[in-house]
């Protein structure tokens, strides 16, 4: 039988319940428990798959080609786990089942209602994991108390607690403790409110998160318990931090972990956490600094990029180099000469994305960076991109273009190729997901990986074209990765450039504070020999 933990929040969005609960899995699952994740988003949208990032950030992909919330990435990174469709499940998916069941005659004639329905779908998703193994599954429920999107899924988390009991089924709730400069205080009245809210449908927390950009006094901490009705060790203060993989350390000094699993009457086993400490100690101990560009569309929104980020971070720590990220609008270098915008950046980096705004700021980055010598890392639409610039300045196939902007370039490098593996990616599919790959012996990609098959995640529509490849690599780009299939090319790169990559899929998604990806690695290697000569 598995425990249940639900994770809430209050006052307002993006107070980070994404990293808390990731936090929390992990010192549990270095207590030595089979920790599984869960996230419910409240939208009605299927999945965030088409949704645009400035709505939602970044669209992470899971093995299984599921489009999830960001906050699997975080999962993923804390945990050091893979996960599946199973692990996201949104508004838009149970209510889809509840029509389907209905249409088909599963309810027998009966009016399908919120409650029972509704709320036994979400219970059954929950339960789901539970079949699976996991000792603890950790549910996070997406949104703010009070929204009522996310009501159904509150009802269903108060019923689960009252078939399982209460030393099955634990409710942590997290909430904004704001300070006002004017006052000199922090105010306790929103984390109030909240939990009266909560309270308000049933739910009453056995642990209250606090952030903060001060600490907690001692005061503010009996004022939040009191009105919380809980007691003052039962309320965990989440002061900001400067990077994100401390949060497990700053429950773990409070003794979150051990309250949750005595609250649980589970054993509390000894816990290791001293590779996580060195990583966090490589990070701080940074001294080389190297200037990164990010020339993107999405940069509003730099949770569009949240994977990447996060990347680069573990490879600041992996070779103790402090990466400054510079986002660029790519529309700016189409207006300007990329010499002025880009003359300050060790490295470039052209991250994917959809539609053709953009598009030229992007190739007339990946030109200045080839002709340079300047370290460029091209991901998925990026590597297409510089397909396209080789095309058009090395191989003079002028106007060349991809069919996704241009459907009548006289060029098609880049196209949607026939399916012969079967994906359908057309009508709003993609190829999505882990995709074996084959690296071609002493080239780039083969020194990075030091293997020669690799599995990679994708997210895309276009192909490069293989009718180009001929003249492609006659004038000297290098396809150094082709599917196991043999059908799509995975990776490009030039041998006369210091470092020049491009990969069709999405590296980011697969790194790990504890094990970054090596093409992050060896590229911020890099950009920092690119400054320092070493």
């Amino acid at each position: 039988m598995s425990k249940f933990i639900f994770i809430t929040g209050g006052v307002v969005s993006a107070l980070g319940k994404g990293v808390a609960t990731a936090s929390i899995g992990f010192l549990l699952k270095r207590r030595g428990y089979n920790v599984v994740p869960l996230k419910f988003d409240p939208y009605l949208n299927v999945d965030p798959g088409t949704m645009s990032p400035f709505q939602h950030g970044e669209v992470f992909v899971t093995d299984d080609g599921a489009e999830t919330d960001l906050d699997l990435g975080h999962y993923e990174r804390f945990l050091d786990i893979s996960l599946s469709r199973k692990n996201n499940v949104t508004a838009g998916q149970v209510y889809y089942t509840i029509i389907e069941n209905e249409r088909e005659g599963k309810y027998l004639g009966k009016t399908v209602q919120v409650v029972p329905h509704l709320t036994d779908e979400i219970k059954r998703r929950v339960l789901l994991l539970e079949e699976d193994g996991a000792d603890i599954v950790l549910v996070e429920i997406g949104g703010t108390v009070g929204d009522i999107e996310s009501l159904p899924f509150l009802e269903a988390a108060r019923q689960l607690r009252l078939e399982r009991g209460p030393s099955d089924v634990l409710f942590i709730h997290l909430t904004l403790v704001p300070y006002l400069k004017s006052a000199g205080e922090l105010k306790t009245k929103p984390t109030q409110h909240s939990v009266m809210k909560l309270r308000e449908i049933g739910l009453q927390p056995d642990i209250l998160i606090s952030r903060s950009e001060k600490r907690l006094t001692d005061e503010v901490r009996k004022k939040i318990a009191l009105f919380s009705n809980l007691p003052e060790k039962h309320v965990i203060e989440a002061q900001d931090v400067d990077f994100i993989y401390k949060i497990p350390i700053v429950f773990y000094n409070q003794g979150l972990d051990k309250l949750i699993l005595e609250r649980l009457n589970l054993a509390v086993m000894p816990i290791k956490m001293d590779d996580w400490i060195d990583f966090i100690s490589n990070y701080e101990q940074r001294k080389d600094e190297v200037n990164l560009c990010i020339t993107g569309k999405y940069v509003g929104l730099k949770d569009s990029y949240k994977s990447i980020i996060e990347a680069l971070s573990h490879a600041q720590s992996s070779t103790r180099t402090k990466v400054n990220i510079k986002f660029i609008d790519a529309e700016e270098i189409e207006e300007k000469s990329p010499s002025l915008i880009l003359s300050d950046c060790d490295g470039i980096l052209v991250p994917g994305g959809f539609g053709k705004r953009g598009i030229e700021g992007k190739i007339k980055a990946i030109q200045y960076a080839r002709e340079s010598g300047l370290p460029f890392f091209g991901i998925c639409l990026g590597m297409q991109l510089a397909t396209l610039e080789f095309a058009r300045n090395i191989a003079g196939l002028k106007n060349a273009h991809s069919t996704e902007f241009d459907p009548d370039t006289p060029y098609p490098v880049i196209t949607i190729l026939p399916d012969k593996a079967n994906i359908k990616r057309l009508g709003g599919t993609l190829r999505k997901g882990a995709y074996i790959a084959q690296l071609k012996e002493n080239t780039l990609a083969h020194r990075i990986y030091g293997k020669i098959e690799i599995s990679e995640r994708h997210r895309h529509r276009y192909e490069f074209n293989p009718e180009f490849m001929d003249i492609l690599e006659e004038k000297g780009l290098v396809f150094s990765g082709i599917s196991k299939s043999g059908e799509y090319v995975e990776v490009i790169e030039l041998n006369n450039h210091p470092f020049f990559i491009g990969v069709q899929f999405h590296p980011e998604f697969k790194s790990r504070p504890l094990s970054p990806h090596p093409i992050f690695v060896k590229f911020v290697e890099a950009m920092r020999v690119y400054r320092y000569g070493y």
